[in-house]
């Protein structure tokens, strides 16, 4: 196996969860073995389980245990609001910036300070890698539902000190919209939704008329049911000389991922199974060029 070690992130918390859950997953997030923590609200700017200074608190606690941490924007910018609190965080001078739309790039481009991306962002070809580089990108998110050889490709014409990431564990993010379909289901207008998501700390699954899952309403955005799971890959992204691993938050069992993947980069693998841990199922069919959803062959 290549020598090529990727370091391992943990992705932002996707789900409306409440200040105690949040406080108390990142107080063990602090002791697990994961290099880089990414901190925010990135789906709904109603969510305000916490302030700006509380995730500002929070990250500085992460970062005196060690993390290098990464402050995280919305994915979908509606409104005035939403953007003067971009502003805020894209100028808070104390931590680097993920970028989830390209508002948030050309605020960080013009401010003149390095950044990184999310997988949200639609990075498709060498050449916008190349333009987002000259202007202070420092660490790219592969969209999810490219391919390993798309990747591969990228990677022999990735600008040189730009990282790549690549999504290794979590459903994947998979639309955004300006409607708010978990309301919706619920029969609750979007300005009036009772803050209904929280009741789902992992989404709403939506299943087909054969009761097959589907995909996850996770207020504005929509997730796919099925877990992605890159780790039987671990050797290829290594190949490919992938700089960082994430891995999305789940309501339970994170920890698990987290060590099953240390296991894996560490050369002791098969301490932990991953398919009880993802009750919809495992995926890597963008991964193989296939179908997202399709399960591993």
């Amino acid at each position: 196996m290549s020598e090529y070690t990727p370091r391992l992130a943990l992705g932002p918390v996707p789900y409306y969860w409440s200040r105690n859950d949040l406080e108390s997953f990142y107080a063990q997030v602090a002791g697990w073995p994961v290099d880089i923590v990414y901190l925010g609200e990135t789906v709904c700017s109603k969510r305000r389980s916490l302030s700006t200074n509380q995730w500002l608190d929070l990250a500085e606690g992460l970062r005196d245990h060690g993390k290098e941490v990464v402050l995280s924007t919305l994915n979908l910018i509606e409104a005035e609001s939403e953007l003067t609190a971009l502003r805020r965080l894209c100028r808070n001078g104390r931590f680097p910036v993920e970028a989830n739309d390209l508002g948030a790039v050309r605020l960080l481009m013009d401010i003149g300070t390095a950044f990184v991306t999310g997988p949200t962002l639609n990075i498709y070809n060498s050449a916008t890698l190349a333009v987002l580089a000259r202007g202070g990108l420092r660490r790219w998110a592969l969209p999810v539902e490219l391919s390993r050889d798309t990747l591969a490709d990228m990677q022999a014409a990735r600008p040189a000190g730009v990282q790549t990431e690549v999504l290794a564990y979590g459903r994947l993010p998979l639309a955004l919209s300006a409607r708010c379909f978990t309301a919706r289901s619920r029969n609750l207008p979007k300005d009036k939704c009772r803050f209904c998501c929280s009741e789902d700390p992992e989404g709403r699954l939506v299943q087909t008329q054969e009761d097959a899952p589907f995909v996850v309403l996770n207020g504005i955005q929509t997730l796919s049911a099925a877990t992605c799971n890159l780790l039987p890959h671990l050797a290829e992204l290594r190949r490919l000389e992938v700089d960082v691993l994430r891995i999305t938050p789940q309501s339970l069992d994170t920890e698990r991922v987290v060590r099953a993947f240390v296991d894996e980069l560490s050369g002791a693998p098969g301490k932990c199974d991953l398919a009880p841990l993802a009750p919809q199922g495992l995926a890597d069919g963008y991964w193989r060029g296939e179908a997202g959803m399709e399960a591993p062959p």
